[in-house]
């Protein structure tokens, strides 16, 4: 059998689901105030008001779909963009609202991990063309670097006050991965190498971290950057801090350092590719159907056993695009088989062949569920994963699909 991974009807069925995708949430930008947060229908639920992170990711997505040539969606995410630099924005102190209330009220704090996706956003959106991105993204880049960037940690910093006058104590792995992952996004759309190399450094303290773990990767810190492993073990299945580790972040993990690797060819630390793989290994033994099921669990304790055992959509279009860029890093068929193997699990238990996108949540008999993710707020996660498998790892997806960098 022809794998999957080299099928050009496989290739077919991506672009159709991506387009699938895009046609769920094309409505999630209604005016420039915002993304919302989408329920099953893909209907904007307006009591949970505006997030950045939504409204970055969908600005992200929308102009990789601009990119991928579908009408319908540059408006989308110029509306989005229009967001991020209006509303969200704050004016008096600069930087950008972790929210806005449904009546408007804006939640202040300056979060290092809402600024990432403002980056992302506003890299692709430069890339794609959209009106306002490269002012956006130079802006969003002077904030992360002179707000958010420790030099002295080789690290970013987490959360602040409005006013950037109070550091919350508090560090964290999951704001640094999504800021390498925007300053790979940055250094594609700037052409400034400095932002892959601050990529690599964050990546370069987190595969210590996990290497010293078993590779299951330390999530929560202290000031003084000390793991703070107990934290959260009241309320293990946080959507944003879970106790544990985390078995999607081991999987985004492996991918992220594949990219870095691939975007400083022979300056990249070695590390990286030898622990991308002791990552995914990591991953699949700890996560994948150990409890008796099919799917990954969420989170689990450090000796590897499973703590929350709810399924995340998320973590396996992480799955997805690790074992995608794995098998194109190695050639490994191993990677291959798990590639079909996870795309197989989407197909029959995530996708929503009815109502559109895909469940985010299944509980542990891979039924629908709503304890930590209710609807389906954002595109994010399961678009890239129906991209990831055409494109190289470097440059990353919207230079990629700008220029027709297929690997197939």
């Amino acid at each position: 059998m022809t794998a999957w991974t080299t099928s050009r009807s496989h290739q077919r069925w991506l672009h159709t689901e991506s387009l699938r995708l895009l046609a769920f949430g094309r409505g999630a930008v209604p005016t420039s105030g915002g993304a919302g947060w989408l329920d099953d229908d893909g209907v904007v639920d307006p009591t949970r008001g505006v997030f950045t992170w939504i409204t970055g990711r969908t600005a992200h997505v929308y102009a990789l779909g601009h990119l991928l040539g579908v009408p319908g969606a540059g408006p989308v995410a110029t509306r989005a963009i229009a967001a991020l630099s209006t509303a969200l924005h704050d004016d008096d102190f600069g930087g950008w609202y972790a929210s806005l209330a449904a009546d408007g009220t804006p939640d202040t704090t300056k979060s290092a991990y809402a600024h990432a996706f403002v980056v992302l956003a506003a890299s692709t959106a430069t890339v794609a063309q959209i009106d306002g991105a490269r002012a956006l993204l130079d802006d969003a880049l002077a904030v992360l670097d002179e707000r958010f960037w420790d030099p002295a940690a080789g690290l970013s910093a987490d959360e602040w006050d409005r006013t950037w006058t109070t550091l919350d104590p508090y560090r964290g792995v999951n704001a640094n991965m999504h800021t390498v992952e925007a300053l790979l996004a940055a250094g594609d759309a700037t052409g400034d190498v400095r932002w892959y190399e601050r990529a690599a450094m964050i990546a370069d303290h987190v595969v210590g971290w996990a290497a010293a773990n078993e590779w299951r990767i330390p999530e929560h810190f202290d000031a003084a950057w000390a793991p703070q492993l107990e934290l959260n073990a009241d309320r293990p299945d946080d959507p944003f801090k879970p106790y544990g580790a985390t078995i999607g972040h081991g999987l985004e993990w492996a991918r992220l350092l594949l990219q870095v690797d691939a975007a400083l060819p022979g300056r990249a630390p070695a590390t990286l590719v030898p622990a991308a793989l002791a990552l995914y290994d990591g991953a699949v033994r700890d996560g994948w159907a150990v409890d008796g099921a099919p799917g990954f669990v969420y989170t689990t304790d450090w000796a590897g056993a499973a703590v929350v055992h709810t399924r995340m959509h998320w973590v396996v279009a992480e799955a997805i695009g690790a074992a995608a860029a794995l098998h194109q890093a190695t050639g490994d068929p191993r990677y291959a088989d798990d590639y079909a193997r996870w795309w197989d699990y989407a197909g029959e238990f995530l996708v929503d062949h009815e109502r559109g996108s895909w469940h985010h949540e299944l509980d542990t008999s891979n039924t629908p569920s709503a304890e930590v993710w209710p609807g389906k707020p954002d595109l994010y996660h399961a678009f890239q994963a129906t991209l990831l498998p055409l494109l190289p790892l470097a440059p990353g997806l919207a230079v990629a699909v700008r220029d027709g960098l297929t690997i197939r």
